[in-house]
């Protein structure tokens, strides 16, 4: 099966003798014994060049996973033994890696110098099966089911805005006033649900900004353009300068989830050391 994927990657058998070392003439007689116990042939061949028949592509999909999965079971064994090093190449939402996963990162590589970091921030959502990314960090629940999403954290929201916003509209004394102040948020929210203890309430809001950014969302907070709802630890170094201030402090949002997404559960050390990591640190 190795050898089959090793062939389909490069189109030919001689190019996969030498990337593998075993003779031309080896990996023909494999394949084809391959072909025989399945039943259907694989490769169409000529003197100048392979193809895939159809159940050859399917076959493949399916190889190269298992092949990848057992490569990294037998790397993981060698790496609980050694220092963990490669790249690791992740994609992290914007906002939420330069506000608050910097100083993890950070942290993590310093305990773990022997790897180094390909980072991928962008607003898009990646494909993990197509692109060459470990893990992806994404904030809210997973809308791709045929992934392996590992929950890090579900961090609280909380009211925040400027002193200068709050001296000149008055702070909100009870969430239902929330819907005379101007609110910034992401698109369709429509309204806000919140929490003091077994108390729920859910508060339409409006305000000019509709926007799908957390730092510019926080940013606008700070300019005294309204009231944000966000995870205390996205504003927190606002909050300490005093470009910003809670308000009703016994009140929170739903906990926005944290997933570790990856395509399999089958994970290198350095993707797995990378979660647990980021676990422990974001849960305390």
């Amino acid at each position: 099966m190795e050898l089959f994927v090793e062939v389909v990657k490069a189109m030919s058998f001689r190019r996969a003798a030498d990337a593998t070392g075993v003779p031309n003439s080896t990996l023909s007689r494999r394949v084809s014994a391959l072909e025989k116990a399945i039943g259907l042939r694989l490769l169409h061949r000529t003197t100048r060049r392979l193809e895939l028949t159809e159940a050859g592509q399917i076959y493949y999909e399916r190889c190269r996973r298992i092949v990848d999965e057992a490569r990294l079971a037998h790397e993981q064994l060698g790496e609980m033994q050694a220092q963990p090093s490669g790249v690791l190449r992740a994609s992290l939402p914007v906002d939420f890696a330069n506000i608050f996963l910097a100083p993890l990162i950070t942290e993590f590589a310093r305990r773990y110098p022997a790897i180094s970091f390909d980072f991928d921030l962008t607003p898009r959502t990646v494909d993990l099966v197509s692109e060459p990314f470990d893990v992806a960090i994404r904030m809210g629940e997973p809308k791709d089911s045929n992934l392996v999403a590992r929950l890090l954290a579900k961090l609280p929201g909380h009211l925040y805005a400027s002193p200068r916003y709050l001296a000149d509209t008055g702070i909100p004394g009870h969430p239902s006033e929330l819907s005379g102040h101007q609110c910034l948020g992401f698109p369709k929210s429509g309204g806000w649900i919140l929490h003091r203890g077994d108390k729920r309430t859910e508060v339409r809001v409006q305000g000019r900004y509709v926007l799908n950014s957390v730092g510019m969302i926080k940013r606008l907070a700070t300019l005294d353009q309204g009231i944000v709802l966000l995870p205390g630890e996205v504003v927190a170094e606002d909050v300490a300068a005093g470009r910003l201030q809670a308000i009703l402090p016994d009140w929170e949002g739903a906990p926005v989830p944290v997933y570790a997404m990856t395509e399999t559960r089958l994970l290198p050390a350095k993707t797995q050391l990378f979660i647990e990591f980021l676990k422990e640190h974001l849960a305390s």
